[in-house]
């Protein structure tokens, strides 16, 4: 599992949950937070509710977020630790922020079931099954991130997504702040 410690003074660890859409990043942060108490942040609601964006892509159907604006809005909570945050991208946040940073994978049948029946077609659709065929989020977030704290987690099924909230539960329950000297 990720590292076990870090935090820069936090109490409560700060977790990113990434992967390509349809992997389940939602449901898992749900669930984690219901069983850790944290405070689970989906980007994508917290930029449609704050207006945290630079318009429409009509190609992709969906907002252009303004990185620079998400991450304003969430430095003071990200300092204060004790969140899960949800979001397909994970390289523009910054690095301290982070003491675990989960990217979640699914079978690419099992991708392209979950994202058509959300209404993914065309270009979203073939982009996305491409993301998760050339594991573009686990590059970017090895890239992006200490590779202590970066962890892999298959899910393509129910139980698939209990097993790693498990995991991630008792993760956060022995996490510790590292003390300064």
């Amino acid at each position: 599992m990720a590292g076990d410690g870090g935090g820069g003074g936090r109490t409560r660890p700060n977790i990113l949950v990434t992967g390509t859409p349809g992997t389940g990043k939602s449901t898992t942060s749900s669930l984690l937070a219901e069983a850790t108490r944290l405070r689970h942040i989906n980007v994508g609601d917290l930029v449609r509710a704050k207006g945290l964006h630079d318009g429409w892509d009509d190609e992709f159907d969906c907002h252009i977020i303004n990185e620079d604006l998400v991450c304003d809005e969430l430095e003071d909570m990200m300092e204060e630790g004790g969140n899960i945050v949800d979001y397909h991208g994970c390289d523009f946040f910054p690095e301290r922020w982070f003491d675990s940073v989960v990217v979640l994978q699914t079978d690419n049948s099992i991708l392209h079931d979950r994202l058509t029946s959300r209404g993914y077609m065309g270009p979203k659709l073939t982009n996305n099954i491409e993301c998760e065929i050339f594991q573009v989020l686990l590059e970017e977030a090895k890239a992006s991130y200490a590779e202590d704290i970066v962890v892999a987690l298959q899910s393509n099924s129910v139980e698939d997504i209990s097993r790693n909230v498990a995991t991630l539960t008792e993760w956060v329950n022995n996490w510790r702040p590292v003390r300064s000297s």
